[in-house]
């Protein structure tokens, strides 16, 4: 009898000594869980602010079918990107505009908010001239002018002019991140709306000058 109350508070202090190192678990892995979901929700903070500025994932309307994401352009893999870079200027050189086309074409990368320029790589004005021929010859224009034509041939009464123009700023944005966060970094200190055409078009170009200078381009020049 007494050698079984000995086996049966022996047994009572296992279960006991058993149930606190549950307890101490479940305290751990709560503790953990919650240091999980602050972080989730700083990366989510973080994202969401640099999302502003670099877009990601497909494009609306013309994504899936060009097979293209935003994320094909990174600084992670130059090959993928000078491959996505090359796929969009194809359009530039295949394309040819006439009519009403070409009015909206100059009127989306030259007249509106002064147009849209590489900016960083070149010092032309535009990507392309008044009369709609193109004015620079690096690659990133290439593409930006390759996506203009293609939207406003095959996707026409599906963007403004302005969101032309927003669209292709998206993919400057992709060509020179650094840059171009740099100079969201300034309009938002000027009080100035971050909005794709004030980011990527000239209306606010050499905004940031005076300041350090940014990183390097994506893609080639």
């Amino acid at each position: 009898m007494v050698r079984f109350m000995k086996q049966e508070k022996m047994i009572m202090g296992l279960l006991a000594v058993a149930m606190i190192v549950v307890i101490f678990n479940s305290y751990q892995i709560a503790a953990i869980n919650i240091v999980e979901s602050q972080a989730a929700k700083s990366t989510k903070v973080e994202l969401s602010a640099k999302s502003d500025i670099i877009p990601s994932g497909v494009p609306e309307i013309y994504g899936e079918e060009l097979q293209l994401s935003y994320d094909d352009v990174s600084p992670y893999d130059p090959a993928r990107a000078d491959l996505t870079i090359k796929k969009l200027a194809q359009f530039d050189r295949t394309m040819n505009l006439g009519g009403a086309d070409k009015e909206r074409y100059i009127n989306a990368l030259y007249k509106l908010e002064d147009g849209i320029s590489c900016e960083y790589c070149c010092g032309a004005r535009s990507i392309i001239f008044e009369n709609g021929e193109s004015a620079c010859g690096c690659a990133h224009s290439y593409a930006m002018r390759g996506l203009a034509k293609y939207l406003i041939t095959e996707h026409g009464d599906e963007y403004t002019d302005e969101e032309i123009l927003a669209e292709v700023g998206k993919w400057k944005a992709l060509f020179f991140p650094t840059q171009m966060q740099q100079k969201a970094e300034v309009l938002t200190g000027q009080g100035i709306e971050l909005s794709g055409t004030n980011l990527a078009s000239n209306k606010y170009r050499g905004i940031e000058k005076g300041l350090a200078a940014g990183g390097g381009m994506v893609g080639g020049c």
